[in-house]
């Protein structure tokens, strides 16, 4: 499912941004680019609602901002990773540096929970956390991520 979602142009080692509203804009930004967002100002501000009603900070460094929306006809997802630590308002309370992003039509519930869980199981081993972490090149990270999915 990781697999099928991912490719080098949406990942990056070096995701701008300096606070949790910079970090989710740049990851929707590399979602636009694949001309895949019908309407980036929905899932914006969709993306926005979903924040205010629950953070998506997860634990041990890792935030998962997701939304189903209109502004999509299928899922995508990117996966960034800041030089930075970012307060994500996680479970934890730790501030976050991996960031997965993933938008699914409305009406899609199947490939959006599937991918949520295989990127949640997937990011609860610290090794491959660190590995992530010290990914040096955006081929390097979706490397790491496409052949800890298989």
């Amino acid at each position: 499912m990781i697999m099928e979602q991912l490719s080098p142009e949406l990942v990056t080692v070096d995701l701008p941004g300096t606070d949790k509203t910079s970090i989710m804009r740049a990851l929707l930004d590399m979602l636009c680019r694949t001309g895949k967002v019908r309407d980036p100002d929905l899932a914006w501000r969709e993306l926005l609602e979903r924040e205010t009603e629950m953070s998506t900070g997860m634990e041990n460094g890792v935030a998962i901002p997701h939304n189903k929306t209109d502004a999509v006809d299928e899922m995508i997802a990117c996966v960034g990773v800041s030089r930075r630590k970012i307060n994500f308002e996680s479970l934890d309370r730790k501030p976050s540096r991996i960031f997965v992003m993933t938008l699914s039509p409305k009406d899609a519930t199947g490939p959006h929970i599937r991918f949520l869980a295989d990127i949640g199981r997937l990011l609860r081993d610290a090794q491959l956390r660190k590995q992530i972490l010290k990914a040096k090149t955006d081929q390097q990270l979706y490397d790491i991520l496409t052949q800890s999915a298989a």
